[in-house]
């Protein structure tokens, strides 16, 4: 599999996983998420997929300060209605790193593990997405500034002839490397406050199931 070698170069997300260690799927529990990962997850690589990665990798890190998030053990919601805008792929992406998932989620073994209904939509918050800690009940709401790492001036117009079918393989290549060098830029802001925006989450968040 080829692809930009920026992928690599994105920072990790470890978790340490219940279920996991109690299948015996890692020795210690201990799982690794990287931005491959949610590429292969969505089928591609963009601004969106790259900003939900961020989102849910600035959260973890502000909820569990220092310490290892739980995985299965944090409530995702979105303000976005399931069928809104990007919502699925933000909620995919959040789910694959959290666990976090809707109705037909993991029932759990024995009263354990389970992973079901911790994933809604459509809440009243301010931001995109919140997650929430189940054994504290701390919060944070995350919000992507796509707009601080701009699109290169030449990348709408190639979109748009590549769209059509009119662009030379040339200008077909040359899109594709301005966007995903957008993409490069974002993941090179992982860590920058103006681009990944936590806010304190208040009390319950109220939304519809997955």
């Amino acid at each position: 599999m080829n692809y930009p070698s920026f992928f690599d170069a994105a920072p990790r997300i470890t978790l340490y996983d219940p279920l996991s260690a109690f299948l015996g799927a890692t020795e210690d529990g201990l799982v690794e998420y990287t931005y491959l990962d949610a590429v292969k997850l969505a089928g591609h690589s963009c601004p969106t997929v790259a900003g939900a990665y961020l989102m849910t990798r600035r959260a973890l890190r502000h909820l569990y300060q220092g310490e290892i998030p739980v995985r299965g053990d944090i409530d995702v919601t979105l303000s976005q209605d399931a069928s809104e805008g990007v919502a699925g792929v933000v909620a995919a992406v959040a789910t694959l790193v959290t666990g976090a998932a809707g109705e037909g989620g993991f029932k759990g073994i024995a009263g354990r593990f389970e992973r079901r209904d911790r994933l809604a939509f459509g809440a009243a918050i301010a931001g995109e997405i919140r997650f929430t800690r189940r054994d504290t009940g701390e919060g944070v709401i995350a919000s992507l500034n796509s707009a601080a790492v701009p699109l290169h001036a030449d990348a709408r117009p190639l979109f748009q002839r590549v769209l059509g079918g009119e662009a030379s393989p040339a200008e077909a290549q040359e899109f594709r490397r301005l966007w995903q060098e957008r993409v490069r830029q974002l993941l090179d802001h992982a860590d920058d406050p103006e681009v990944v925006l936590l806010t304190p989450a208040v009390g319950p968040a109220s939304a519809s199931a997955a």
